[in-house]
């Protein structure tokens, strides 16, 4: 046991920089891809906890009659669902200009029993919450809101809206409205709520997208005003006007249009009926059962009630949006999972491999002592174990940073919900799960070939490959002209046929992996994809792409260098420069990475085709010409850096060790 416990210290040191390889290409990996898995679990968590704390509404029923909903149609609603009173709450609402006419900025009210209210719970800012029961909550998305400051008075245009109607139904009520008095009250902002209901910061679609929609009319033909604000756009951020007297000046018609009392209190009209489950857990971000739940229920109270328009939270551009593109996020780091995954296990495989070549005496001296195939394989086991092990615990803490910044990066186009406190740790588990048994699985496979060898074999030095022609030298005209070092060269890179493939091919997957980061960075900068989330995606895929290929080829420099010392060493003593020795080495790794971005176009077009199509966004024909440039560039940029810091141990090579080694 003594002897077994010296022989795995040792192996430990002199394998420093292989289990240091081993570390850092599992972290890459782990990191990168839990990183962009954990993200879209982090924001779907975080969408369910915000629906629960702010009771989100699960059902707008808006009123498309323009005679508003009674307290007994708020009762249908609720005996639909199946719920208690609570859960079913009623507003009105309507849109004015709060800027000028030259420079309109408008925002929505709404007249809620705020302190009865259940459903959407508004999130205060900035300010105080309204002390009175009832209070006007405006809302629109255009970042201008940030320009009204708590305490800036400014005056409610309802002139506006009207114009807005246009030709002579719209004059019709511009003349009524400037004959009945003042028509534009002022109001002073009390705080600024954030809605729970809309958070795109870039403003959002109409709910009402289909345009056969026909507007009703009063029995007048002129269209009514809270009919009309029924179909408008349901913006993002929210406004707190504090009144001192109910609302002043507005003449008797306004506000029976409106559906409100000027001499009292109360809301006599709602134009909106707010309603949610009370099994809060149904949601699950869009479950199945969920939206079968949703679906009935909203044919169920459109049949009862008949002229009403119900919007569920899967019409919510807020919702469905950040829903989706968390969905897209997760979908780009399900496609790229298998290139960073394959690339990680040829790089182990190719590390353990030659590190059992090398221990190729130790295991003939332990099988001689009696230990048995599987103890012996069992520390190279352990080695692989503990770094894969090392790599991924590190690699969780770099995937959880990135996931933190692309929450954040979300943060741009959403005012995004608070993040949750549970640890989405499925993807991580997962990815990390199948790189640990496929390492093991292939340390378990090369082991048990050596193992399976005769002693006196395992004791005597493997033989070097020999050398063999090549294509080239079968023309003359070429061959002939080649100076000595570049037939050496041209010779030995076919040589080692095993290592020539795994370079290569990992070099072909790392560029396409650096393809798709850049394809998706070009259609958000050119080609209007406008989402900083995604974008932000497209730079992390870049950089980890970039980082990726420098292990990689860093690793197989390095295994090519400590498998030609001997050689390399004999160069150095007839008399070579230390330029000449690494560029003997270093031209090898160059023909390599050129053929292996030969064989990354290729890979490049397949991973760009399967990206296009799970993320339903651009196409080979939207890909900027520069973007199939740049791809090969960073890879032999990243290329140019491994020579430069492996050059030094080239140099530094023991001539005489490596000379006096058994051939």
């Amino acid at each position: 046991m003594k002897t077994y416990l010296k022989t795995l210290w040792r192996m430990f040191r002199r394998h420093v920089t292989r289990f240091a390889s081993i570390i850092f290409i599992v972290l890459i990996s782990v990191g990168f891809i839990s990183g962009v898995g954990t993200a879209a679990d982090k924001i779907r968590y975080s969408l369910n906890d915000y629906y629960k704390s702010a009771n989100v509404s699960d059902f707008i029923i808006k009123d498309a009659t323009g005679n508003g909903f009674s307290d007994e149609d708020g009762r249908r609603v609720g005996q639909i669902l199946g719920v208690p009173a609570q859960n079913v709450s009623a507003g009105s609402c309507f849109d004015v200009n709060v800027g000028t006419e030259e420079q309109p900025l408008y925002v929505r009210l709404y007249f809620v029993d705020f302190y009865n209210w259940y459903a959407n719970i508004p999130q205060l800012i900035r300010g105080e919450m309204p002390q009175s029961k009832y209070f006007a909550l405006c809302e629109q998305g255009d970042n201008k809101l940030k320009e009204l400051a708590v305490g800036q008075k400014f005056t409610l245009d309802f002139k506006d809206i009207l114009k807005r109607l246009g030709g002579e139904e719209g004059q019709v009520i511009t003349d009524r409205m400037s004959s009945q008095g003042n028509m534009s009250p002022e109001v002073t902002v009390g705080g600024i709520v954030q809605s729970p209901l809309t958070f795109g910061l870039d403003g959002e679609p109409s709910y009402f997208t289909d345009e056969n929609i026909e507007i009703p009319t009063t029995t007048d033909g002129v269209n009514s005003l809270p009919t009309l604000l029924s179909y408008v756009l349901y913006l993002s951020v929210d406004l707190l006007p504090t009144y001192a007297d109910s609302l002043p000046d507005l003449p008797e018609w306004m506000f029976s249009a409106l559906g409100v009392d000027p001499h009292a209190t109360v809301l006599p009209k709602t134009s909106d009926i707010y309603a949610l489950f009370e099994d809060r857990n149904l949601f699950s971000t869009f479950s199945a059962d969920y939206k079968s739940e949703v679906n009935g229920k909203a044919e169920e109270i459109e049949s009862t009630f008949g002229d009403v328009r119900v919007i569920t939270l899967y019409q919510n551009y807020s919702f469905t949006a950040l829903d989706a593109y968390a969905q897209k996020v997760l979908l780009i780091g399900v496609v790229l999972m298998v290139a960073f995954l394959f690339v990680t296990v040829l790089v182990v495989l190719s590390t353990m491999t030659r590190l059992l070549e090398e221990e190729r005496p130790q295991i003939a001296c332990l099988s001689t002592l009696g230990y048995s195939p599987i103890k012996i394989i069992f520390k190279y086991l352990l080695f692989a174990a503990i770094a894969t092990g090392v790599g991924g615990f590190i690699g969780y803490f770099v995937g959880d940073g990135v996931s933190e910044l692309l929450y954040i990066v979300f943060g741009y186009s959403f005012a995004m919900p608070p993040s949750t406190g549970k640890v989405a740790l499925l993807f991580y588990l997962a990815f990390f799960g199948v790189i640990v048994l496929a390492t093991l699985g292939t340390t378990l496979f090369a082991g048990r070939k050596m193992t399976a060898d005769w002693c006196a074999n395992l004791l005597r030095p493997k033989p070097p490959r020999a050398g063999q022609k090549t294509v080239i030298e079968k023309i003359p005209f070429i061959w002939n002209k080649l100076s000595f070092k570049y037939k050496s060269t041209t010779r030995n890179v076919l040589r080692y046929k095993k290592r020539f493939v795994m370079t290569v091919v990992s070099v072909a997957i790392s560029m396409a992996l650096v393809m798709a980061g850049i394809t998706i960075l070009d259609l958000c900068l050119f080609h209007g994809v406008n989402s900083p989330s995604i974008m932000a995606v497209a730079v992390v895929i870049v950089a980890f792409a970039g980082l990726l290929t420098a292990v990689v080829i860093y690793t197989l420099t390095n295994i090519n260098i400590s498998e030609r010392t001997r050689e390399l060493s004999t160069l150095m003593v007839l008399g070579y420069y230390d330029g000449e020795v690494a560029g003997y080495i270093f031209r090898e790794i160059y023909i390599d990475t050129v053929v292996g971005i030969i064989f990354g176009y290729p890979a490049s077009a397949l991973i760009m085709y399967v990206l296009f199509g799970v993320m339903s966004l651009g196409s080979f024909s939207t890909v900027s010409w520069f973007v199939w440039l740049i791809a090969p560039l960073i890879i032999l940029l990243f290329t140019a850096l491994v020579t430069v810091i492996l050059r030094r141990k080239i140099v530094r090579i023991d001539m005489n060790d490596s000379l006096k080694a058994i051939e």
